[in-house]
């Protein structure tokens, strides 16, 4: 039993070393599971061009206003333009700088704020808040709402992301390393 015990010590102990291992792997899974859904949700936003937004995007983002507004997206304030334009291109360009492994840490963190508002909308615009099957219950025995379930694994891999950045094989991990740049000595303490 001490040999399975020290066995199973040594191991843990190599894979905590490799802390790298882990931020290639959660942009990894992030690439296979997230990336084509955030993307595809992004396209539907657009209407032709890349810089016609449809009407759908402002249906996506903003339901009631648009709905009160006849579907007329310029009967709405310029604000929501800026809003609506944002938030569609942060679904293509978040995405895909998490999965370059580019300014990991903090395109994790505006994935964080994106889902978090994603989920305010789903609730309060689409209603959502209503349709308790919707919205799930943790610690029920089906692991498939889209609200509490879903968004919580999201949530957990895009923490792993902003606790451990990118990993070895990343943007992030080549520029750190890179000849051109100059290490800044660390500030004495006063």
């Amino acid at each position: 039993m001490n040999t399975l015990i020290s066995r199973y010590n040594r191991l843990a102990h190599w894979f905590c070393g490799k802390d790298q291992v882990l931020g290639l792997l959660a942009r990894m899974t992030f690439a296979m599971v997230l990336l084509r859904y955030f993307w595809n949700s992004a396209l539907t936003k657009l209407d032709g061009g890349p810089i016609s937004i449809s009407v759908n995007a402002y249906a996506q983002i903003f339901p009631r206003r648009i709905e009160a507004a006849g579907y007329d997206q310029t009967a709405l304030p310029f604000w929501t333009d800026i809003i609506v334009f944002s938030g569609t291109y942060a679904e293509f360009i978040l995405p895909a700088m998490i999965v370059l492994g580019l300014l990991t840490r903090l395109s994790a963190l505006g994935m964080i704020g994106f889902i978090a508002l994603q989920t305010l909308t789903d609730l309060f615009g689409h209603g959502a808040i209503s349709q308790p099957e919707t919205i799930g219950a943790w610690l029920d025995s089906t692991p498939d709402s889209v609200i509490m379930d879903q968004r919580l694994l999201w949530l957990t891999l895009l923490v792993t992301l902003l606790i451990k950045g990118g990993g070895w094989l990343s943007l992030d991990h080549a520029f750190k390393n890179a000849p051109w740049v100059h290490q800044v000595a660390p500030q004495p303490d006063l």
